[in-house]
């Protein structure tokens, strides 16, 4: 989705996967930025917030009339419907990170 919008063009590609991972870590409830998960990254849950945020807003307020090939290939069973999965509340995501 971060492809199709210019503003996501100025992130670094490893803040962007590492704030996409998190955010899916939240969202399906699968516990948090893990230490481990750190290291290798790079980068500290603190520093990934407000990217993590941009991309949920971007789910939650994206236009649906136009450039939808994205969002129809995700819908597909081979990638798990990925592009079906509701976007979290704005309030609970932030409730959540800065509660890890």
């Amino acid at each position: 989705m971060t492809l199709q919008e210019y503003d996501y063009a100025r992130e670094s590609p490893s803040k962007l996967a590492a704030s996409c991972l998190l955010l899916a870590l939240t969202m399906k409830n699968l516990g948090g930025w893990t230490p481990t998960l750190e290291y290798y990254s790079g980068y500290c849950a603190q520093d990934l917030h407000p990217l993590v945020k941009r991309l949920n807003f971007l789910l939650t307020y994206q236009p649906r009339d136009k450039l939808n090939a994205v969002r129809s290939k995700y819908s597909h069973r081979v990638f798990f419907e990925v592009a079906k999965v509701t976007p979290m509340d704005m309030l609970k995501l932030e409730e959540t990170l800065t509660s890890s």
